[in-house]
């Protein structure tokens, strides 16, 4: 018999745990009668998109056998890459991208002395013009504020810009400044450039190492943001790193000199558990990937700066958002992050504001100076489950790497279409989920407001990169709000219909669709007398009031105009409806269905949608 350490001396063991937990499963319809107590580890079990089993209780044997993840600041720095976080914080870095200078200079200066600790800056046609450089610089103390520069479109033109203006300044550039190249993600966003990608690497690694700076950014969102999974993410950014390491080595730079130069962006998510294992993850594949490349442990390290996600956000109900960036923002300060950038509640809807901005940065300061995250290093280690999980992500982002490699290396990979079909791959799935809303999107596939008013911001200048958010679908149609409400049949008291009236409210407004309840009724004359003759009708009931006079009532509603008829719930024998809407059912589908039975546009299919930058 094995036993289960729990808490303190107390033990308890495996099978009295199996027992306990199935019988509660059984109660819930999870588990049956005749499946063993020791289903319960699947039935509790989640899987990632990577098809990962997250176990539901880490135990010692959910460890046994794998690799010593060593210590913080040590090979293969599954723990971090520094002993301890200096101030017990990470870097505060904070996005600008609007291409008023005069405006970004306010808030930049804003963001640093409020507590942001280094500048990410946006620039090209779209965004910061590189020629007013000066003009948003120009009250910043570059020499101790790191900034890492963006440039999608002419990044080695963006970066020779940069350049001139440290020079004019004639200061040495604060440690982590980064000129921000990434030929490679560039192209797989659709940007070209028109040089050679080893070209635009080698010249900016030889500018940035006359300034003592880094020249290189890995930034694996791309991958993300095309619907990549946590262990695809992780093996793109691999499959770069390689490719940049290949472009310095083979240009004269030593194996040490090359890593220096480079530095690494993944997204966080508000799935935490995840997150924070992709961060140690990637840690300890590129440790791998540098040991084999000959590179001494002490340059081994991998610096990561995390973003949270911009495919997470909702357009709808942003203020949702604030908890989502402080879930993902908690994961990368617990996942061991470099630099963390916390991207404003209101950047689904365009510029953001001075408010969301201050937001943003407050996010990381309460979670370092008030909660304390970054006091104690790689907090999720020793935790059975993350180890584990750690493990199994980097295992799988290994695998990434080998396909991609096998195909000829990323550049390859990317031409060839086998990389984005692996992507897309995971999209759909992901995408079929928040249709079925088994990955439920609060405020938006979930308890919807119709009555809100969106926050009015300044819209992204043309040309900026679109963004297909996770919730794109659902968004497609609150954008199209239908004008013709679903009539509810409410079937006796309140108390009896009240959680099938939410649960059918909730749904058809994610579809944009108004509902039109009859209230409290006691028969078929009561819901008759309060029909508006909307087309469809949705019965909203106890199963025992559908048994009884659910048949009369949808014949009575039919005889007085409904011409499609809805049931809350599942299918009742004798019932005659049109369809059924209950948990797990095909949300989207669902709505669209409904939708052009109430006149409206069909809409666009999942995955098919338009996309706002």
């Amino acid at each position: 018999m094995s036993e289960l350490s729990l808490s303190g001396d107390a033990t308890y063991s495996r099978e009295a745990w199996e027992k306990s937990a199935a019988a509660v499963l059984r109660k819930s319809g999870r588990l049956t009668d005749d499946q063993p107590d020791d289903a319960v580890w699947d039935a509790l079990a989640t899987r990632t998109l990577d098809g990962i089993a997250v176990t539901p209780l880490g135990t010692p044997d959910t460890v046994a056998g794998l690799p010593d993840p060593g210590l913080p600041g040590q090979a293969p720095y599954v723990r971090g890459t520094q002993a301890r976080r200096d101030d017990g914080s990470w870097d505060v870095r904070v996005l600008h991208e609007d291409p008023d200078a005069d405006r970004t200079a306010e808030a930049v200066l804003t963001d640093l002395e409020n507590g942001a600790t280094s500048v990410w800056l946006r620039l090209g046609p779209e965004a910061v013009d590189p020629a007013s450089l000066g003009t948003v610089l120009d009250r910043v103390f570059v020499d101790l504020a790191p900034v890492v520069i963006e440039a999608r479109a002419d990044a080695l033109g963006a970066a020779e810009a940069f350049c001139r203006y440290l020079d004019e300044r004639a200061v040495t550039p604060a440690p982590g400044t980064n000129l921000g190249l990434d030929p490679i993600g560039g192209s797989l966003r659709g940007y070209e450039s028109g040089l050679d990608q080893g070209t635009v690497v080698v010249e900016g690694a030889r500018k940035a190492a006359e300034r003592g700076i880094a020249a290189v950014v890995v930034d694996a969102t791309a991958a993300h943001d095309g619907g990549a999974s946590d262990a695809q993410e992780v093996g793109y950014a691999l499959a770069v790193g390689a490719a940049y390491l290949r472009q310095l080595t083979g240009a004269g730079f030593t194996v040490e000199d090359a890593l220096s130069q480079i530095e690494f962006r993944f997204a966080a998510t508000d799935e935490q558990f995840t997150t924070i294992a992709k961060l140690r993850a990637a840690r300890q594949t590129w440790n791998r990937l540098a040991e084999l490349s000959g590179a001494a442990e002490v340059a081994r390290g991998q610096v990561q700066h995390a973003v949270t996600s911009r495919v997470m956000l909702s357009k709808y109900d942003p203020w949702v958002n604030m908890l989502r960036t402080t879930v993902a923002t908690f994961a990368a300060g617990v996942g061991g992050a470099t630099s963390v950038t916390v991207l404003p509640f209101d950047a689904p809807l365009g510029l953001p504001d001075a408010f969301s901005r201050r937001i943003a940065r407050n996010t990381s300061s309460l979670l370092v100076a008030e909660s304390h995250v970054g006091a104690v290093t790689d907090p999720a280690g020793g935790a059975y489950a993350v180890e584990r999980l750690t493990d199994d992500l980097a295992r799988a982002a290994w695998e990434e790497l080998g396909r991609i490699e096998e195909a000829g290396g990323i550049a390859a990979a990317i031409a060839d279409g086998s990389l984005a079909a692996r992507h897309a791959a995971v999209a759909r799935e992901r995408e079929h989920q928040i249709a079925q809303r088994k990955r439920p999107l609060t405020g938006l596939s979930e308890f919807p407001n119709l009555r809100e008013a969106l926050p009015e911001r300044t819209p992204y200048p043309e040309g900026s990169e679109p963004v297909h958010r996770y919730g794109a679908a659902f968004e497609v149609l609150r954008d199209n709000p239908v004008a013709t409400p679903v009539f509810l049949a409410t079937m006796g008291p309140i108390a009896a219909h009240t959680a099938r009236v939410t649960f059918i409210a909730n749904l058809l407004a994610s579809g944009g669709i108004e509902t039109v309840a009859a209230g409290a009724t006691t028969g078929v004359e009561d819901v008759l007398a309060a029909y508006d003759g909307a087309p469809v009708v949705c019965l909203a009931g106890a199963d025992r009031a559908y048994a009884e006079w659910g048949a009369d009532l949808v014949a009575a509603l039919r005889a007085a105009g409904a011409q499609r008829v809805i049931m809350a719930g599942r299918p009742v024998d004798g019932v005659d409806v049109d369809a059924t809407a209950a948990m797990g059912v095909d949300a989207l589908a669902f709505l669209h269905e409904t939708r052009g039975h109430l006149g409206a546009p069909a809409g666009v299919p999942a995955g098919e949608n338009g996309a706002d930058a």
